[in-house]
């Protein structure tokens, strides 16, 4: 591929970058806090094509001024030689996709396929704020429910909030996909739902759950990992969320 190219497809790939970044659709692939560093990248990109192109006309500019009296002639062999198959271009058709295509975020298919995040106990636990109901991310409840065995947590009522998933057994989950880095190391957090759940259940619908806690655990079929339950008093659907992602999870 020749430097006019390269510059293409850079100059692509930067401004799809910047495209992602001063979206949320950076969000369907990496953390909130990288977003500084995907700017800085698109713009690193940018300036790197502007620059190729810059050297390019220089270059040829030097060649101008060297080129023997038959200039039409060197141009025309230099064309022939230079010339890159049409099919090098297709290399822009996934740029084209990042920025036109939206993709989804990871859903109740992932997460049930994958084992849960929730593997080892965390270092402990903040105090709850005051009230008698206390809002809680599924991460923190599913850990203080799991390794906390409930003491912060009884004489509460938590609300917290995910996506549904369904077991091969029926058994309804919320879940929140769980970033170290980026979506391709996500790993669902799940939660069961036991007690007055809706009587229709639809994967992938985004619920806001109002509930106390149970005792009552499973494992999972995938990792053996705990998988601790909420007993529901109320429950009702919700906006998927800005982030779908859970972030406050640190492995």
């Amino acid at each position: 591929m020749n430097r006019q190219a390269q510059a293409a497809v850079l100059l692509l790939t930067g401004g799809a970058i910047l495209h992602a970044g001063l979206t949320d659709l950076y969000l369907r692939y990496v953390k909130a806090g990288l977003r500084p560093l995907l700017l800085a990248a698109g713009v690193v990109l940018i300036a790197t094509a502007i620059a190729t192109v810059w050297y390019e006309r220089r270059e040829r500019r030097t060649r101008t001024t060297r080129a023997d009296p038959h200039p039409k002639a060197e141009a025309h062999a230099q064309a022939h030689a230079h010339r890159e198959p049409g099919i090098a271009w297709l290399m822009i058709l996934p740029l084209l996709a990042l920025v036109l295509v939206a993709p989804p975020a990871l859903g109740s298919y992932s997460a049930m396929r994958t084992g849960t995040a929730l593997q080892k106990q965390p270092w402990g636990f903040a105090d709850l704020p005051e009230g008698d109901t206390v809002r809680l991310s599924l991460v923190d409840y599913a850990g203080r429910a799991a390794y906390d065995h409930g003491r912060s947590l009884d004489n509460r009522r938590i609300k917290t909030a995910g996506f549904l998933a369904m077991g091969n057994d029926g058994t309804p989950y919320l879940v929140r996909m769980a970033l170290s880095c980026c979506a391709a190391d996500a790993q669902p957090v799940k939660i069961g739902l036991t007690g007055h759940t809706p009587a229709v259940l639809r994967p992938d619908t985004w619920l806001e759950v109002t509930g106390t806690y149970t005792e009552k655990q499973t494992k999972d079929p995938v990792n053996e990992g705990v998988i601790p339950f909420l007993n529901v008093t109320e429950a009702k659907p919700v906006a998927a969320p800005r982030d779908p992602y859970d972030e406050s999870w640190n492995g």
